[in-house]
C-alpha cells in the first residue's frame, strides 16, 4: 500500500491549467514563475485565533506551515529546485515565528522562481483565501497571470492581455476543490493503477527545500540542494 501525502495545492484547478498550458507549449520555454502570497489574515493580537490559534506559537511559521505548499507547486510547474536563497522576517510581534519572507528558487536550464509572502496584507479578491495570492508564469511566448478571483489571464508577447477560459472549480470548496481532486487522483491510482503524485518518497524533496530555506536565512547564504544535508546543515 503506498504512502501518499495530502498535499493538495498542486491540485487546485488554476495550477493544473497552468501545467496543461506548459505541456501544450502555449508559453514556449518557461523561464520564470512568481507567487505573491497575501491572505491578509495575520495582523494584530487576534491573528489566526479564530481559525488556527496554534499558528501564533509555531517557532517556524511562514515557510513550514504555508510556503511548503508553494514549494510543492513550484516543483509541479518548474521541476526540481536546484538551489534556494531565503530572507525571512517577523512583522507581527505577537507571534513566535516568521510571517513574511522572500524565497528565490533556481531550477535547471537557468530558470527561476520567486515566492514573495506575508500573511498581514491582502490582495484584490472577494475571498483572499481562495487563491491566497497572485501568480505570474513567464515564458518566451508570453505571460500567464493568476488573479485573486482564480481567473487566468494570458498576454502573448507584445500582445494584449485577455482572460484565459478554463474550469476554475467555482463552488467546489476550498482552493477550487483541490482536496477532492487529490482524493480522486489517489483513488484512480488504487483502482486503475494510474500514475501517482505526492508519494511520500518524492514529497521528501519539499521538506529538504523547506529545511534549506531556513538554513539559507540563518547562514545568509545561497544553498545548493545537491550539497545540502538537512540532517547536518
Amino acid at each position: 500500500m503506498p504512502l501518499v501525502i495530502h498535499e493538495n495545492f498542486r491540485f487546485a484547478p488554476w495550477f493544473r491549467e497552468m501545467r496543461r498550458c506548459i505541456d501544450n507549449s502555449l508559453l514556449g520555454r518557461v523561464h520564470g514563475a512568481a507567487f505573491r502570497l497575501r491572505p491578509g489574515d495575520g495582523q494584530g493580537p487576534q491573528a489566526y485565533l479564530d481559525r488556527q490559534p496554534y499558528f501564533q506559537q509555531m517557532p517556524e511559521f511562514l515557510v513550514r506551515e504555508t510556503a511548503v505548499h508553494f514549494i510543492d507547486t513550484f516543483r509541479f510547474l518548474m521541476g526540481e529546485v536546484r538551489a534556494v536563497t531565503a530572507r525571512l522576517r517577523k512583522l507581527n510581534p505577537v507571534i513566535a515565528g516568521e510571517d513574511a519572507g522572500l524565497l528565490i528558487f533556481e531550477f535547471d536550464d537557468d530558470r527561476s522562481g520567486l515566492f514573495d509572502g506575508n500573511r498581514l496584507n491582502g490582495h484584490p479578491a472577494t475571498n483572499p483565501r481562495r487563491t491566497m495570492g497572485e501568480m505570474w508564469l513567464e515564458g518566451e511566448r508570453g505571460v500567464m497571470r493568476l488573479d485573486g478571483e482564480a481567473r487566468l489571464w494570458w498576454q502573448p508577447h507584445q500582445g494584449t492581455e485577455a482572460q484565459h477560459a478554463y474550469d476554475d472549480g467555482a463552488g467546489r470548496g476550498a482552493f477550487g476543490g483541490a482536496s477532492t481532486a487529490l482524493q480522486a487522483h489517489v483513488l484512480g491510482h488504487l483502482r486503475h493503477g494510474t500514475a501517482l503524485e505526492n508519494g511520500a518518497r518524492d514529497y521528501l524533496a519539499n521538506l529538504h527545500v523547506q529545511a534549506a530555506a531556513y538554513h539559507s536565512h540563518a547562514s545568509g547564504r545561497r544553498v545548493p540542494m545537491a550539497a545540502f544535508d538537512p540532517h547536518h546543515p
